[in-house]
């Protein structure tokens, strides 16, 4: 099978009460609002994506729903902004949907035809929640949570693309479909019978959803049918690959200081152009899952600047050991991202870069999601898979045994891989796909083995040890943690669908 599936809020990622100011929703601040233009006098302008006016956002939804002054092209971008103004015209917005009495993929098919879900993925994303939250609402005794309806919503637009996207190899059978959901409805399964009419619905009758000219360049289809690489992968039981991480002013800062940037590889490995590489000194702030990198100290009631943001730093699912390899500057450390991108920083101490390390590597073993396998398709090609940039809802005791069973399976994994050279005579591209998948397995279980160490020591007790920046908890975080104004929000890469390692570049 060959499938993923976003769902930031199934059974795996239970909220870890020791950190309630991280949160899962994304932002892509700087994106386009289509048609603020018509608003420009009116109190629905969304002023920046920071206005939280009732009744500006009731009167906003009945324009968009009603297509008043605007094309099916612009509904998505009002309903999909990361903030308060656009989350109540979203939810103003389903109010004109009456789900009640209606099957999941009746209520979907009845969705996506009102409008064109078009934008940045993670837009679209919201706009699913926003749906599968008005679905449970309506239908609170078919599925048994607002998770549950999201796992399922997530599952049926990928779905949908595999088996009626462009897509090589075998399509997704209903017993696949059946298993690859197991224990995803609030750690229960889903009931056998909704899941194999849901996929006869798909198998039967494509989803399609509205068109408005030339304007549907981004479909969400896109998300798996990438020109370069084909297959989805498989799901597994807990992943967003569609979300970033947002900026929360209320994020517990973890620890701050001066440290010199050397960018060596960009995305997939791929090593940064000559021009790029030079090193700049930052005051970095870690703060939740960002690593911000700022021209000045850091201050609470300060907001971020534009390009604070855009060089901001997502650490989910990220390692970071010294370079041991790197030997033109002393305390340099190295931090691989989870879409491969590769820094050099440069400490002030060997002591520094020691906690930089320690609390880098601590943040992401306790807050990154559970990932899920790599791609099993009829293709040889290697491709890594999607890792969650959401934040756990596990507790600690659950983030350790998810750890160690990932770490588990990686090794196995790797034992098997190894087991099984290329034949010296094969082809030099089949060569490369072996030692690319070798090189991902090594990474992954130098990775899980540093979070299972962190965690079996205690990561709420090294992040609030000998650094002392802050606790886990908002009463615990340091004294800098005030509120500050609601700042734009942070645009930090997201992963892309599907993405290919390159052999990574020996550090220089």
């Amino acid at each position: 099978p060959r499938f993923s599936v976003c769902d930031p809020h199934c059974k795996p990622f239970k909220v870890c009460s020791t950190d309630a100011g991280l949160k899962t929703a994304l932002s892509d601040w700087d994106s386009e609002m289509g048609s603020t233009e018509r608003l420009k006098d009116s109190t629905d302008t969304l002023l920046n994506g920071n206005r939280g006016d009732q009744e500006g956002a009731q009167r906003l939804a009945r324009r968009l729903y009603h297509l008043e002054g605007f094309r099916r092209s612009d509904v998505a971008k009002h309903l999909g902004k990361n903030n308060d103004f656009s989350k109540m015209v979203a939810e103003e917005y389903l109010t004109f949907f009456e789900f009640t009495g209606m099957t999941l993929d009746q209520s979907l098919r009845s969705f996506l035809k009102a409008f064109a879900l078009i934008g940045e993925t993670q837009e679209r994303e919201r706009v699913l929640i926003h749906f599968s939250n008005r679905y449970y609402q309506c239908n609170p005794t078919v599925i048994s949570s607002q998770d549950g309806a999201h796992c399922l919503t997530c599952a049926l637009m990928l779905l949908n693309t595999d088996l009626h996207g462009h897509n090589i190899g075998k399509k997704m059978t209903c017993q696949e479909f059946i298993n690859n959901l197991e224990g995803l409805n609030g750690g229960q399964d889903f009931p056998r019978e909704l899941l194999k009419a849901l996929h006869n619905s798909i198998k039967n009758d494509k989803l399609e959803w509205a068109i408005d000219g030339d304007e549907l360049k981004k479909s969400l289809s896109e998300l798996a049918d990438n020109k370069d690489n084909k297959s989805i992968t498989r799901i597994s039981r807990g992943s967003n690959p569609f979300l970033d991480i947002a900026h929360d002013p209320n994020a517990a800062v973890y620890k701050t200081g001066f440290l010199a940037r050397k960018i060596h590889a960009d995305m997939d490995g791929k090593k940064t152009p000559r021009g790029k590489r030079g090193w700049k000194t930052f005051y970095a702030v870690l703060k939740g899952m960002i690593l911000y990198l700022q021209k000045d100290e850091y201050k609470a009631e300060k907001a971020l600047s534009e390009e604070d943001l855009k060089n901001a730093i997502s650490v989910h699912h990220a390692l970071s050991i010294k370079a041991v390899d790197y030997e033109k500057k002393p305390n340099v450390l190295k931090l691989k991202t989870a879409d491969w991108r590769v820094f050099l920083f440069q400490a002030q101490s060997p002591e520094e870069m020691d906690s930089w390390i320690r609390v880098v590597n601590s943040v992401a073993a306790m807050f990154s999601a559970p990932s899920f396998p790599a791609a099993i398709g009829s293709q040889k090609k290697f491709s890594r898979p999607l890792l969650p940039a959401t934040t756990t809802r596990m507790s600690q005791e659950e983030q350790l045994k998810s750890h160690e069973a990932k770490l588990k399976h990686v090794s196995t994994e790797l034992a098997e891989h190894r087991s099984y050279p290329p034949d010296k005579k094969v082809k030099a591209k089949e060569i490369d796909e072996y030692r690319l998948k070798e090189h991902y397995l090594e990474f992954e279980e130098n990775r899980y083995e540093m979070y299972v160490k962190l965690l079996r020591e205690g990561v709420k007790e090294l992040l609030i040890g000998k650094d002392g920046d802050a606790g886990l908890k908002k009463s615990q975080s340091s004294p800098s943690l005030n509120q500050e104004g609601q700042p734009a929000a942070a645009k930090v890469k997201r992963n892309t669908s599907e993405r290919r390692p390159e052999t990574p570049p020996k550090v220089t």
